[in-house]
């Protein structure tokens, strides 16, 4: 029996709270992720939040429901997902060899309220040469990525779900991991 709703697609968010041992079903949710013009972590916060209420309205608020986005900010500009490969070259080009912000807003929704938190990454990005971004579209992977690119197997915030934040707000409502099972002997 899950004990939230994750509502989201992402399969990196999926795996990260697998990993962390929560019981939970998983519901996408469809809003709108348009930039809209505002600070970068008001519009991430807001954004965690709206898709945690849509799933949240859409399931009859049968269970709790953590919402989450990131978004990539340079510049006190807003970098979404590129979704071709000329916006995406754009957004490398501009992020090579200098430092930016990933924001990862997450939003837990119940029927006793909401709360969000918003966790901030400094990120120093390598020079890309034209070939590197290049090789990087043909791999696929910047497609679905806040500023075009991914950082996996490394700080869950940039990936997408900050797990320091996310388990202290899911253990603020109650909801606790599975216990870890013994080895057997």
């Amino acid at each position: 029996m899950p004990d939230f709703c994750l509502g989201s697609a992402s399969p990196r968010r999926r795996a990260l709270l697998a990993a962390q041992g929560y019981r939970f079903c998983v519901q996408a949710s469809d809003v709108d992720e348009a930039i809209a013009p505002r600070p970068a972590e008001a519009f991430v916060r807001e954004l965690a939040r709206r898709k945690a209420e849509a799933v949240f309205l859409a399931r009859g608020g049968d269970l709790p429901v953590l919402g989450a986005d990131t978004i990539v900010a340079v510049d006190g500009d807003l970098l979404g997902k590129p979704g071709d490969r000329a916006t995406t070259a754009a957004m490398l080009r501009r992020l090579s060899g200098r430092e930016h912000v990933v924001l990862s807003g997450v939003a837990l929704l119940s029927a006793d309220g909401a709360e969000t938190v918003v966790s901030t990454t400094r990120v120093q990005m390598a020079p890309w040469s034209e070939a590197d971004i290049d090789r990087y579209w043909a791999s696929g992977e910047p497609a679905d990525k806040a500023g075009a690119y991914a950082i996996q197997g490394s700080h869950s915030g940039v990936v997408g779900l900050p797990l320091v934040e996310t388990r202290a707000l899911l253990a603020a409502a109650g909801i606790r991991p599975a216990p870890l099972q013994q080895a057997a002997a």
